[in-house]
């Protein structure tokens, strides 16, 4: 079974979460963007999520973490929570 590490972040809208991937690729670390930006209370943790298998997340979540690169922030994602911004850290299909 496919299995997924990953860590993401949360905001209220998409120009936030572009904002915020700008800050990323300008150099910002993404723990620390979580930490500061992220309204899910997994950014006590750098917005990290643990370890999942497919179909343990929201879909839009779920087909980002199994089809994107790993180590690349992927986003801006909308599902029903807000908007994420998201980086696979490991992946094992």
């Amino acid at each position: 079974m496919a299995r997924a590490t990953a860590r993401h972040l949360l905001v209220d809208t998409e120009e936030q979460c572009n904002q915020i991937k700008a800050e990323i690729e300008a150099g910002l670390d993404f723990a620390e963007a979580a930490k500061q930006h992220s309204s899910c209370p997994s950014s006590a943790q750098g917005g990290d999520l643990g370890s999942f298998g497919r179909g343990q997340m929201v879909p839009e979540f779920d087909k980002a973490v199994f089809t994107g690169e790993v180590g690349v922030v992927q986003g801006p994602i909308q599902t029903q929570f807000g908007f994420h911004l998201l980086e696979v850290t490991s992946r094992e299909d």
